[in-house]
């Protein structure tokens, strides 16, 4: 649906003030800049600080590390705040901006571009089980893009943390042992494993400053994301052989797509934020919804 002939309250409320994004932007850059250290100290702490680590970062592997570590208090309430506490920060993003935002985060992910490109396809028919089981924040945009309802999104959102939590839980508890010895074998390789972690830490916002882009300065400027003014806006569309909209893809950090690792995200869309009337994001935003955010 073109932008013009969505519903006028609609249509406003995909007009932020940029007070409005700098209230948005901000704790996201906060974000990926306490992700760096995390992943940049992740040797020191791993058997030293646990709490500290997940706090900074929670991806996968770290929960799955320190799990054994920490009380089931502990775990679940950092890990589960470390990793939602964006997510609704991401639907917002999605819901002001429709599919402008989701082409500006597929700009931002190279590595899983193909995947994500399969899992915009299907968020039209299945968006409930996708957020469930993949809570994370390019799917938290899918879900404000497609004007998914707020109270199901909030519902399907917290589950599907706790469960991925929970799965983790299991799986440190299944393989104790195994992962005891890494730990171990981490701790007594720490400084040549702190020097290696800070060299990739550095040598990945190395690439991204050559390429023209770091994740910091793609979040300081989201406020130019509805004009097509943004980092990359100029660049030449990318042609998939299996769809033939636009899109092109974005650094991501390399772990699973099916995590909370910040930021990362993909999808795609016209420069004007508006699919075919086909597509299952405009679909779902075709219609208006009494729980969706008011700005």
């Amino acid at each position: 649906m073109a932008a013009d002939e969505l519903p006028p309250d609609a249509a406003a409320r995909r007009r932020p003030s940029r007070r409005a994004m700098t209230l948005l932007s901000v704790p996201l850059v906060v974000l990926v800049v306490i992700s760096y250290i995390g992943d940049a100290v992740a040797p020191t702490l791993v058997d030293t600080h646990p709490a500290w680590l997940i706090a900074l970062n929670a991806r996968t592997r770290n929960l799955a590390l320190v799990t054994n570590s920490l009380d089931p208090w502990t775990y679940y309430g950092v890990g589960f705040v470390r990793l939602v506490i964006s997510d609704p920060l991401f639907f917002l993003l999605g819901y002001w901006y429709g599919d402008a935002a989701v082409a500006w985060m597929e700009r931002r992910t190279r590595t899983w571009g193909d995947l994500l490109r399969q899992i915009e396809r299907w968020f039209g028919k299945a968006a409930y089980p996708i957020v469930f089981f993949a809570p994370n924040n390019f799917i938290c945009l899918f879900a404000g893009a497609a004007g998914m309802p707020l109270r199901g999104f909030v519902a399907t959102n917290v589950a599907g943390t706790i469960f991925r939590l929970w799965l983790v839980r299991r799986f440190g508890e299944a393989f104790e042992a195994p992962l005891d010895d890494v730990v171990g074998w981490i701790a007594d390789n720490r400084i040549i494993l702190l020097v290696v972690s800070v060299s990739l830490v550095l040598l990945s916002i190395t690439l991204e400053v050559k390429r023209g882009e770091t994740e910091v300065a793609s979040l300081v400027h989201m406020d130019r994301i509805k004009g097509g003014e943004g980092p990359g806006a100029g660049e030449p569309p990318h042609r998939d052989d299996h769809d033939d909209r636009d899109g092109q893809d974005d650094q991501d950090d390399g772990d699973d797509p099916g995590g909370h690792d910040e930021p990362g995200g993909a999808g795609h869309g016209d420069p004007d934020g508006a699919h075919d009337q086909g597509n299952g994001l405009g679909d779902g935003r075709q219609q208006s919804d009494p729980d969706r955010p008011a700005t």
